[in-house]
């Protein structure tokens, strides 16, 4: 049987250009909200004074408003604002004189004439205040230049590692875990190239190109540098570690997202699926490639203590000789406060671009 159709409790308040209607109406289910030759016809579904009902009411405004209402449904109210055709203060919100009965004063945003032309006023106070404040600031004649540069270094950045998955993903299928013993000599030039054009990250947060943190770059390119470079780079018996396999995957797969939302960030779009790879994806993948550095550095110990490479011998009277695998030990410390610094500035970072919006309760 249909439910028995009711009128809601509906609470106004305007502006000099606008209305606002508050329908007291709770976990409302398909709106019908229309205005048709100066009337808001509304029909809903939804839990009001009477309970769950179909509830509607119509409106025949004071003066012409615009056709299209603005319609925001939220769990406890819909509210509906209307825009008045011409700026002017009205002396009720209906044609007839007589005000229905399921219609009140909106207390929470009323004001009287006096205080929304002080309203008004202070807007387009603000309004005026902002535009000195833009003209004054000086433009930069280089910005599209700039913009230019960090838009081609995200994308050859991103075809970098694009590159370097696709040939480790490739060769994963045909090679199986034969793969794994070849990974560095098969893509070494590759993330050479990628990890050295990376330095300019810090370089374009020191003179403010783009408004990154300072030290979790420095902590992520000096570290990932470190490994590649001298860990890897120095040891061939480490080049043919199945851990550079796992380590490389995992800086590609974490720059596949990165760099994209970056360069798609220079023109301004955001595109809502890569934003949340963006700041998903390094969960498990940050975590994994700190572990695989520690691997790196925890095997290439015993070699470095063997050779003696890198060690430093102090001159007489000390004749002490500094060991390098002692450093490499104090760096594994290191590893992990880096590993907790960058995991708690992109959890700020997922927070801030994927955690719920605050909303105003009226």
């Amino acid at each position: 049987m249909a439910g028995v159709s009711l009128r809601p409790h509906v609470h106004w308040a305007q502006r000099h250009r606008e209305l606002y209607l508050r329908v007291e109406l709770s976990d409302v289910q398909n709106p019908d909200i229309a205005i048709t030759d100066n009337v808001l016809h509304f029909k809903a579904r939804g839990h009001g004074a009477k309970g769950d009902n179909i509830y509607e009411f119509q409106i025949e405004f004071l003066e012409p408003v615009e056709p299209k209402p603005v319609c925001r449904v939220t769990q406890r109210q819909l509210n509906i604002t209307v825009q008045k055709k011409e700026s002017n203060w009205w002396e009720r919100l209906t044609k007839q004189e007589k005000r229905p009965l399921f219609l009140a004063p909106d207390f929470d945003r009323w004001l009287d004439e006096s205080d929304a032309e002080m309203e008004l006023k202070e807007k387009e106070e603000e309004k005026i205040n902002k535009m000195k404040i833009e003209s004054r600031v000086p433009k930069d004649p280089f910005r599209h230049l700039k913009k230019g540069y960090l838009i081609m270094y995200n994308l050859v950045q991103f075809l970098g590692f694009s590159w370097i998955f696709v040939n480790m993903t490739v060769r994963l299928f045909i090679l199986g875990k034969d793969s794994f013993y070849d990974t560095f000599h098969t893509i070494s030039d590759m993330m050479y190239f990628c990890q050295t054009l990376a330095l300019m990250e810090i370089m374009n947060s020191l003179i403010g190109l783009v408004r990154s943190p300072l030290i979790p770059a420095v902590l992520q390119i000096f570290g990932r540098n470190f490994i590649l470079f001298v860990v890897l780079g120095s040891l061939e018996e480490m080049q043919s570690k199945p851990v550079v396999f796992f380590l490389f995957y995992f800086w590609s797969i974490i720059e596949l997202f990165r760099y994209p939302y970056y360069m798609l960030s220079c023109i301004g779009i955001e595109w809502k699926p890569l934003t949340w790879l963006r700041y998903t994806t390094w969960i498990p993948l940050y975590p994994l490639g700190g572990l695989a550095e520690a691997v790196c550095i925890v095997q290439s110990i015993p070699i470095f203590s063997e050779t003696g490479k890198f060690s430093l011998g102090l001159p007489n009277p000390l004749n002490v000789t500094i060991q390098f695998s002692f450093l490499l030990q104090l760096y594994l410390i290191a590893l992990f406060l880096g590993v907790f610094v960058n995991f708690r500035h992109l959890y700020k970072q997922r927070k801030h671009h994927l955690g719920p919006k605050k909303r105003k309760m009226k």
